[in-house]
């Protein structure tokens, strides 16, 4: 290779680098923030379970059982959206999600019975079906698979952060709030926590581009270059009709993989409040500010693990690792639960091995998968998924009513945590190897 030929691959690197720097700080920032709001409205029903059953008599199988059918309205709609995200475009459909689910989150102030909390999670998952694989098939649109597990961690890290920053902010509502207006700490929650998700929902109609040719801040050289690095990229996928990908063994069975790991999510999700109020810590302002402790740990997890698995171009042990990791650190958690010290170490370590398996498995299907195919596999492995979202929480209410203790329900977490770390290892090497 000549000093010229030389020169101008250095010159293309560094324009490659510049055109994805661009992308990256446009667009991860605030799709990171995207998933802050979504995943604390998610989720901050645990918070809320602190109080709300006292306040409303329900057992905690009502709990369990209705914090989990939000995913069955998730299961059933998600394919569906991610197809129609792909034919209409991120912009329009990503801001009717966020706008939805916001109301539907805030109108869970009006639970006054078992029936109309089951009624209003599952139209909450109705709602926000689509918007975490939407957003991962968006990434496809910009990004190569090479690139993929640091970016899908720039996102994901979203769940921890909301960790962070809504186990204090949750814990100061429940505190500060109880009875103002007549509203109960919890309702101010619901109400409160909703509004971010409705402003980014409506800036999302302005903010978000559709795909790569309709950014107007790239320019077109740079434009010509990413979708060259996307055509190389998508050379070898699959690219099939919506009905052969549904019936594709490869893809039930990552989302067989994907299942023991939001297994694990969700019951850290939905009970590290109650497992810390069981050490021994009552207030909820200190349980609040003890939850940002696990979710801080797995920030790093995450960036370091994803960063690792990209370097090294290896996502089997990687994702394994995490795994174990995770059900190990939940086993010892539930074991020595009466000791802050070392539950604390052992909910940290499981919290970060939990989340730092996500951006690694999403690496899988996006670098297998293209176009439609793409969108109705995803679609489908997290749709499948996140059905653990309601098989979790609905086992561990239901052990908890039985034994009085949440530890027969988090020993069944952990364990498949570790089932899905001995899955991933089957995982065909090629896909890694990109």
């Amino acid at each position: 290779m000549n000093a010229t030929t030389l020169d101008a691959a250095t010159d293309r690197d560094k324009l490659v680098s510049l055109a994805y720097s661009k992308v990256t700080w446009r667009l991860l920032p605030f799709l990171f923030f995207c998933y802050v709001a979504a995943y604390l409205d998610r989720v901050n029903v645990g918070f809320a379970k602190l109080q709300m059953l006292n306040d409303l008599k329900f057992s905690d199988t009502v709990y369990g059982l209705g914090a989990g059918i939000f995913f069955i309205g998730y299961f059933l709609f998600e394919v569906p959206s991610n197809v129609l995200m792909h034919r209409f475009g991120a912009r329009v459909w990503i801001s009717r999600i966020m706008i939805t689910w916001a109301v539907i989150s805030a109108a869970s102030i009006y639970v006054s019975t078992p029936a109309t909390f089951y009624l209003l999670r599952f139209a909450l998952g109705v709602a926000e079906a689509g918007f975490f694989p939407g957003i991962v098939l968006y990434l496809t649109y910009w990004y190569p698979a090479e690139r993929r597990s640091r970016v899908n961690a720039l996102f994901m890290i979203g769940i921890p952060v909301a960790g962070v920053m809504g186990g204090p902010l949750s814990g100061w509502i429940m505190q500060a709030l109880s009875g103002v207006h007549g509203l109960s700490n919890w309702q101010w929650l619901f109400l409160l926590e909703a509004i971010p998700s409705i402003i980014l929902g409506v800036f999302t109609l302005i903010y978000l581009p559709n795909g790569i040719r309709a950014a107007s801040w790239l320019t077109d050289t740079e434009k010509e270059i990413l979708e060259e690095k996307i055509a190389q990229d998508g050379a070898d996928k699959l690219h099939a009709k919506v009905g052969s990908v549904l019936s594709n063994g490869r893809v039930w069975f990552m989302a067989a993989i994907y299942f023991c790991c939001m297994m694990g999510l969700y019951g850290v999700g939905f009970y590290l409040p109650t497992l810390i109020k069981a050490t021994g810590v009552k207030d909820a302002l200190d349980v609040g500010m003890l939850t940002a402790i696990p979710y801080g740990c797995a920030i790093v997890a995450m960036l370091l693990i994803s960063r690792s698995a990209d370097r090294r171009r290896e996502r089997r042990w990687h994702f394994a690792a995490a795994g174990i990791m995770a059900g190990m650190g939940l086993l010892v958690a539930t074991v020595f639960g009466s000791n802050v010290g070392v539950a604390m170490i052992a909910l940290s370590l499981g919290t970060a091995g939990v989340l730092a398996t996500m951006p690694v498995f999403w690496a899988w299907p996006s670098a297998m998968l293209g176009g439609s195919a793409a969108a109705a596999g995803i679609g489908l492995i997290n749709s499948v998924g996140n059905l653990a979202g309601f098989v979790s929480p609905t086992i561990v209410g239901w052990m908890k009513d039985m034994t009085n203790s949440t530890n027969a329900g988090m020993y069944v977490i952990a364990a498949a945590l570790v089932v899905g770390a001995c899955l991933a290892l089957f995982q065909p090497r090629e896909r890694q190897t990109r």
